[in-house]
């Protein structure tokens, strides 16, 4: 048996499409190779270039994580939270029948849970939608994501899942400001990873390994991750 690493990040870029309330990231180049000629760097005959690149970005662009303070103003920061939190045993449901804008709720869980053959047991579950591939780069991509339920996220929480993951900006539909996702999480003491890609590769693949580390940002209220999978193949 072989293990096969998934990458399951977007890579993070200039002016990216992000979150309909948030702004969009800047990365942009801050010295070149060619600027950092004139610094005299190195030895005769051996010069040393190098190039730095500047980030300016709230913690909630791209395949990000929501630390507990993001909702809730006595929740830990990110820095604060367990790192072991951010690993964990996972699986991948199938969600490519829910459209854009449309609702996740317990009886599609179930069905997936039932096919995937894996029982949600204090999992990382993550949902494929498809909604990246359909979209991404559009801007579209920002407007269009399945959401959560309420009853969804509770069926979650109740079987230990500290964790779950989605592709798109949110957990929760972008055609109504009342989170209901988000609002559960709170209560409940979860949180989720959002703008996952490349979910579709861990469909049917039962039981896997997930990792998915912040950054220890102080008091941040979330974190940009590099996120993967780990399968045994």
């Amino acid at each position: 048996m072989t293990q096969r690493i998934v990458d399951l990040t977007l890579t993070l870029t200039d002016n990216m499409p992000a979150h309909k309330m948030f702004q969009r990231p800047i990365i942009a180049p801050h010295l070149t190779h060619e600027k950092s000629k004139a610094l005299g760097l190195g030895v005769p005959g051996d010069s040393l270039t190098f190039a730095t690149t500047f980030i300016s970005t709230l913690d909630h662009i791209a395949t990000h994580v929501d630390a507990f303070f993001h909702t809730n103003p006595d929740g830990l920061s990110v820095d604060k939270m367990p790192l072991e939190m951010f690993m964990g045993k996972a699986v991948c449901f199938d969600m490519t029948h829910i459209p854009d804008l449309g609702d996740i709720d317990v009886a599609d869980l179930e069905e997936a849970e039932r096919k995937t053959g894996v029982k949600v047991d204090g999992h990382i579950v993550l949902l494929n939608t498809g909604l990246h591939k359909r979209h991404y780069p559009d801007i579209k991509v920002v407007w269009s994501n399945p959401g959560l339920t309420t009853e969804a996220t509770h069926w979650l929480a109740d079987r230990g899942s500290k964790l779950h993951g989605v592709e798109g900006p949110s957990t929760d539909k972008p055609s109504h400001n009342l989170f209901p996702s988000h609002r559960v999480c709170r209560d409940r003491g979860i949180t989720h990873y959002e703008w996952l890609v490349n979910l579709e590769e861990l469909v049917g693949k039962g039981e896997f390994m997930f990792y998915g580390p912040p950054l220890k940002i102080d008091n941040g209220s979330g974190s940009p991750v590099r996120a993967w999978a780990v399968l045994e193949e």
